[in-house]
Order: C-alpha cells, then sequence, then structure tokens
C-alpha cells in the first residue's frame, strides 16, 4: 500500500548583519554582560535596519532553501510563514513573502502561534502535503523582535533579536514503509511526525496587549502604556511551565515513534533561555551537549530560532545521515509543539 510521505529538501536561514552585543546594552541600560548572560546565555542579537522587514528576512531565507533544494520559485505551490512580526496586519506577512519571491502560483498564509510557529507551521504544511493538495511547500519563520520591545525593560528586551529560517517540504509517494530514497543531491531528511497542543486560558502570560480590536484605533494613551510591547507576565511561573511543556513535547515526539530520548542525535529547542534549555536536558534525562544551541550569539528570535538552528546544523555537518532529530518548542498562547525527523 503505497503512502504520500514528507521529506526536508532544503534549509535556509538569514540574519541581519548588525550585532548588538550586552555590551552595546550596557551604554543605554542599567545593566552588563555579566548580569545579562548570567540570566539569558545571551552574548549579542541581530537587529534588522529600520528599511528592512520581516518579509526582507523570510525571502533571503527562503532563497536559500530552495537553492539548496533546487527548486524554483515556480514550482512552490503553498507559502506557510510563521511570525508574530508581520510587515502589516492585512495583507499577510506571507503574502508580500509571495510577491517578492515571484511564487505566482503559491497559497500564502501566516500562522501565528508565537515561539512555536515554525512547528505549527510544518503541521499545517504536513496535512496539505499529505492530501496531494500540493506538491511542494516552503515553510518560513521570520520576526522582527526589536521592533516590538520596551528598550527601557531591561529583563525583557535583552532577550530578542531578529531572523529568518526556511524549509522546502516535497511529498514523495512511496511503497510500504521503507525507508525513503531521495535524490542523495538534495536534503534527506523525513518528516516523521508533528505534535502541537494550545493552552488558550493561561495565554495572557506572555502577550502583546496592543495592536488588536482591542486596542484599535491605535491612541496616544495606548502608546504611552507601552501596549504595542511585548509583555512577559509571572515570568517564574512561565519557567516552570516552559520546562514541562518543552519536555512533554520532545518526549510525545519520540515516544510516538517508538524511539527513546537516549535514541536522538539532537534535541533542537526554541532558544528561549539558557536556564530553561539546561533545565530541558536535565528533566529529559540526557547531556546537555545533545541540546543545540545558538542562542550565545542570536538571542531569542521566536519562531525563527528552530528553523535558524536547523539550518546551521545542517550547513556545518552537525547533522549526519541517519540521525534523528527533535525540534520541540514552548511559548505564547500558550502553544507547545515538537517533531521528529530523521536524517
Amino acid at each position: 500500500m503505497s503512502g504520500r510521505r514528507i521529506g526536508i529538501v532544503g534549509t535556509g536561514s538569514f540574519l541581519p548583519e548588525r550585532v548588538l552585543t550586552n555590551f552595546d546594552l550596557e551604554k543605554v541600560l542599567n545593566t552588563n554582560d555579566e548580569w545579562i548572560f548570567q540570566r539569558t546565555g545571551v552574548r549579542e542579537r541581530r537587529i534588522a535596519d529600520p528599511d528592512v522587514n520581516t518579509s526582507d528576512l523570510a525571502r533571503e531565507a527562503s532563497l536559500r532553501a530552495m537553492e539548496m533544494a533546487g527548486i524554483s520559485a515556480k514550482e512552490i505551490d503553498l507559502i506557510i510563514l510563521a511570525t508574530i512580526t508581520p510587515d502589516t496586519c492585512c495583507p499577510s506577512g506571507a503574502n508580500w513573502l509571495e510577491a517578492k519571491l515571484g511564487a505566482q502560483r503559491a497559497v500564502s498564509f501566516d500562522v501565528t502561534a508565537a515561539c512555536c510557529g515554525f512547528v505549527f507551521g510544518l503541521s499545517v504544511a504536513q496535512q496539505y502535503l499529505k492530501t496531494g493538495a500540493v506538491k511542494n511547500a516552503l515553510v518560513v519563520a521570520s520576526e522582527v523582535m526589536s521592533r516590538c520591545q520596551d528598550w527601557t525593560d531591561r529583563e525583557n528586551c535583552i532577550l530578542w533579536g531578529d531572523g529568518a529560517g526556511a524549509v522546502v517540504l516535497t511529498a514523495f509517494d512511496h511503497p510500504n514503509n521503507d525507508p525513503l530514497q531521495f535524490d542523495p543531491k538534495r536534503v534527506t531528511g523525513e518528516i516523521l511526525s508533528v505534535h502541537i497542543h494550545s493552552d488558550g486560558a493561561n495565554g495572557q502570560n506572555l502577550l502583546m496587549p496592543g495592536g488588536g480590536s482591542r486596542t484599535t484605533p491605535i491612541s496616544y494613551e495606548s502608546v504611552d502604556k507601552k501596549l504595542h510591547t511585548l509583555k512577559m507576565i509571572r515570568a517564574n511561573e512561565s519557567v516552570r511551565v516552559a520546562v514541562k511543556r518543552f519536555a512533554e513535547a520532545a518526549e510525545e515526539a519520540a515516544s510516538y515513534n517508538n524511539l527513546k530520548i537516549s535514541d536522538v542525535r539532537w534535541v533542537i529547542p526554541h532558544q528561549a533561555n539558557l536556564r530553561i534549555l539546561q533545565l530541558l536536558a536535565k528533566r529529559l534525562n540526557i547531556p546537555f551537549e545533545k541540546i543545540y544551541l545558538t542562542i550565545e550569539k542570536y538571542g531569542n528570535i521566536s519562531s525563527a530560532t528552530i528553523p535558524i538552528a536547523l539550518d546551521e546544523a545542517v550547513r556545518n555537518a552537525s547533522i549526519q545521515k541517519g540521525d534523528y532529530i527533535i525540534l520541540t518548542g514552548f511559548g505564547g498562547g500558550l502553544t507547545w509543539a515538537s517533531s521528529l525527523i530523521q536524517w
């Protein structure tokens, strides 16, 4: 019996050139490099230029993924952009990206799931690919987090950066349950499963209060109250919940596929905070070296951290043929999600 299975045939990422270090922040905030690093694990982050939008970062990451996949914009059927910082509320960030890529036959739309957005995007694309509705899908996560910060809030603004990551997915018809035999010139990752969850009742713990219908039209009062910047409420409680959900999602991906966490070569988590990732490794009972890290040099880029780290691991050959990879995340919504990939 034949079935449609989903392959990752290209990965890409893009980071702005401008580097904002902890030493730069010392000049404008009551903070220092040691204080920031001990609490977050961040040394520096990338910041987009004022005239660069989310879709611009997404375009560069997409082009790199498409180049690796050996596919043109004309062959893309579906574009999903995960973001909480789109160019505009209407049209969607994915619409802007579609135009900039020249992907005229593609259907495009955004997915909003905060830091889990990329994995949620994988889940949506997987359904379209498995049904045969599309052949090739582009899943992108792109954020300009520097635009939604209160740069006087030293507890929060120190975390965030800008960037984008992307993957090209293709459906393959393949008999039985034999491993997929991709073209050896292409990336050989197979998405074995994707798992997504949400808890809307606790969404107020991590939110951007302004910008929606609750504060429309934007007023002097809403700006003065800084309602249009990202807020983290009850941070200590959020850390406990994040570690729990991060771990549960990773364990779900492994157990669903009859694997143990110890069978996995890499856990690529959302790069939320170094302390959270250290606690995640402890809870999963795995060496911390199995957690793939980018947070020190890029900070927290919300939905884009996972695909950026995945692309980096592919390109520097940290990921090898046969490796099992777990993607896992937790974010506002509240959302948590995971995916198991075999290379």
